[in-house]
Order: structure tokens, then C-alpha cells, then sequence
């Protein structure tokens, strides 16, 4: 069991240098939160060794744990292991705002002209590369964590969970404690192995309460409480987003439609980087350029604070075997969640002989000449776009 530091690059990158890859991570992540985490050890793990695959599937495990966006949790983690606390402002900043200009713009086009830019063929060609890219990622990542045939036999015990129903937390309980189980009953021990550290994470909790007695009679005081509750107890995925949003500004507020909804959603889905930032687009609808931007501050920032207050046990509970190999399972069950993501978007979107073709590209472009995600996913978009435009 390695008992690293929290940062594992040879060198510290310069702020600048992971400023840019931030910026051109939230520029060209399509495909929600798995592709990001495999875009992210792809430029982090393979092509840049500045973090080992090891300390990188850790913060996975840990941005599964806490709430809200897991993906920008894991570019969050990763820019602090690097740099601290700038880092991690500079790497969760990088990544969100290029998404939250390019959803600011749309949303402006939206209330203009009151519909979405038709794109329909260059996202449905994007997709089946995405799957590949993930699919990669599975395949690598998976290699690093199922290190005992214990892991393998809760990696699939996960996946079968996820197909059945049972909720993405549900699903990285059961693998935390099967693995901490399995740790326990070979060591011959109790349970009072498990150590004891200072456990300093905010409590979601208090945030929700915050957000649910204050009174603000200002609109954007209200509009940035609304979001921060909400990014402060979201697990899973869009669609449990979807669910929140209904009930606080389509049932509680009657600031939006069930249109409109539908819409911010969609956008959050077709555009890079964090899918969180259809809170951007709902922020723009309801107080313009202002309700944007506290929009996006108010459901982003739980995740800094979750991250910046967790990210020194890493180390800790690598330091103690038993807490390491319940963090074992809990990798095994990220990937696992990474996987039946790969096959749910898959089943939605690889439906003809087009969509069918570019996977079958993709899968071979990215396993045989380890071509970089950026340029296949442009590529799957200009032939979906000269296919279908």
C-alpha cells in the first residue's frame, strides 16, 4: 500500500501550465462525467506523468464520496495534489469556465430567439466516440485498481448493482465496505483496526439549512441559496439534477417551465465540460448575465470547499490499511459506475450504421495509436456534421 504524499508529480507544474489544460479540458470534455475523468487521466496520467494512476484513482474515489459534480470534484483534487490550494482554485476555475461562457451565450440566443441550436447530427456522432474514450479509461484504470480477484468479484457485483437499479451511492457503500469486509476477515481482525482521524468535512447538512431559512428578498441572494443547497447534496447524475431543479424553480419558486427545464438540462448535456452548468443557463433565464454567474458560483462552490476540506486525509487513510482497502473498493466501484454509463449511453446512442461505425473507429483509434480525445472527438463531430447537416 503506497504512503505517498499528497502530490505525486516528480516537478510542480507551473500555475500557467495547468491554467491551459484546465482551459482546454472545459473546452473539449463532451460527453458528461466519465469522459472527463478519462480526458483527465489521459493528459495527467499518460501523457504528462504528473500524477501516478494510483493517487489519480484515489481522488476518483474521493469525488464519488462528497456531493455535487464528480468530475470537476476529480480536476479539483487533481489541481491541489499539485499545487495546493491555488491549484485547486486554478484547475476547478479553468475547467468551469469555458463551459459557463459557452452556456452564458447560448442561453442568450435561447431567450432571443426561443429555441436551441439545432446540432442533433454532430452530438450523435460525438457520442460513440466518447464511449471509446471511456471505455479506455475502464479498461486502463481498471488494470491499476482490480489488484486481487476480490476487487474483480466487487467490480462486477457493482456493475450488476447499477443495472439493477440500486443509486450510484448505494453502489460505492456496497464496494467500500465488500473490500473493507474482505481486508478484515483475511487480516483476522475486528473492526476497531479501522483508524481514527479528524474527519474536517463541512457538513452538507449545514449548507442546506442555510439555503432553506434564510430569508433574501433579493432575487440573486435567493437564486445563489437555491444553488447552493442543491450543489451541496446532489449525488449521481444528471437526471437526479434533473429532479432537484423541478422542485425548487418549476414547483417551489415558478421561476421556470417545464420547458425551459427540459432545455437548461439539454444544454448541460451537448455542451464541454461540467453537466452542473445548467445551472449557468437557468441563472441567465431567471436574472440575465448576474443570475449566471451566481448561479454557477452558488452550485459549484460546495465542491471546492468539499475538496479543499477532505483533500489532506487522502494521505491519512492510505497510511491505514484497513481505511486503504475500503478506498480500494470504492475505486473498484467508480469504475464500475464509469462502465454502466458507457453502456446506458451506448444503448441510447449507437443506433444505426453510422453511429455503429464510429465507435467501432474510435475503439481502435484510441486502444491501438493512443490518439488524444480532443482530435477524435473533433473528428466525430465534423462526420457527423458533414453526415447529417
Amino acid at each position: 500500500m503506497k504512503t505517498g504524499s499528497d502530490s505525486s508529480a516528480k516537478d510542480p507544474v507551473r500555475l500557467f501550465e495547468l491554467a491551459l489544460i484546465f482551459l482546454k479540458l472545459g473546452t473539449i470534455a463532451f460527453g458528461g462525467p466519465a469522459a472527463h475523468i478519462a480526458m483527465m487521466e489521459d493528459e495527467f496520467v499518460r501523457k504528462r506523468h504528473l500524477i501516478t494512476e494510483e493517487d489519480f484513482l484515489d481522488r476518483v474515489a474521493a469525488a464519488s464520496l462528497i456531493p455535487g459534480p464528480s468530475s470537476t470534484e476529480v480536476g479539483i483534487f487533481v489541481g491541489r495534489s499539485l499545487r495546493g490550494t491555488v491549484g485547486l482554485v486554478v484547475a476547478g476555475g479553468c475547467f468551469i469556465i469555458p463551459a459557463a461562457v459557452l452556456v452564458t451565450v447560448i442561453a442568450a440566443a435561447y431567450v432571443r430567439f426561443g429555441s436551441l441550436p439545432r446540432v442533433e447530427g454532430i452530438l450523435q456522432a460525438i457520442k460513440p466516440a466518447v464511449i471509446a474514450i471511456i471505455l479506455q479509461a475502464v479498461w486502463k484504470l481498471g488494470r491499476t485498481a482490480a489488484k486481487t480477484s476480490a476487487l474483480v468479484a466487487i467490480g462486477i457485483a457493482s456493475i450488476l448493482l447499477n443495472l439493477w437499479g440500486a443509486s450510484p451511492l448505494l453502489v460505492l457503500a456496497f464496494a467500500g465496505a465488500g473490500s473493507g469486509s474482505v481486508y478484515l476477515w483475511g487480516s483476522r481482525r475486528s473492526a476497531t483496526v479501522l483508524c481514527n482521524f479528524g474527519v474536517t468535512i463541512i457538513s452538507p447538512v449545514s449548507l442546506v439549512a442555510l439555503a432553506t431559512v434564510a430569508e433574501v428578498p433579493v432575487r440573486l441572494g435567493r437564486l445563489f441559496l437555491s444553488f447552493l443547497k442543491i450543489g451541496a447534496v446532489v449525488f449521481g447524475s444528471g437526471y437526479v439534477l434533473l429532479a432537484f431543479l423541478r422542485s425548487e424553480f418549476v414547483t417551489h419558486l415558478n421561476w421556470l417551465s417545464e420547458k425551459q427545464l427540459i432545455d437548461a438540462v439539454a444544454v448541460g448535456q451537448f455542451t464541454p465540460g461540467p453537466v452542473f452548468t445548467t445551472a449557468t443557463f437557468i441563472g441567465y433565464l431567471v436574472a440575465g448575465v448576474p443570475g449566471a454567474a451566481v448561479a454557477t458560483l452558488g452550485i459549484f462552490l460546495p465542491g471546492f470547499l468539499f475538496v479543499a476540506l477532505s483533500g489532506p486525509l487522502l494521505p491519512k487513510i492510505r497510511r491505514c490499511a484497513a481505511a486503504g482497502a475500503v478506498l480500494d473498493g470504492v475505486v473498484v466501484g467508480s469504475l464500475a459506475l464509469m462502465a454502466v454509463v458507457a453502456w446506458e449511453l451506448g444503448r441510447a446512442s449507437v443506433t444505426d450504421w453510422l453511429t455503429v461505425s464510429i465507435l467501432l473507429v474510435s475503439t481502435i483509434v484510441v486502444f491501438r495509436f493512443k490518439i488524444n480525445s480532443a482530435w477524435l472527438i473533433l473528428g466525430a463531430g465534423l462526420v457527423g456534421w458533414v453526415a447529417r447537416g
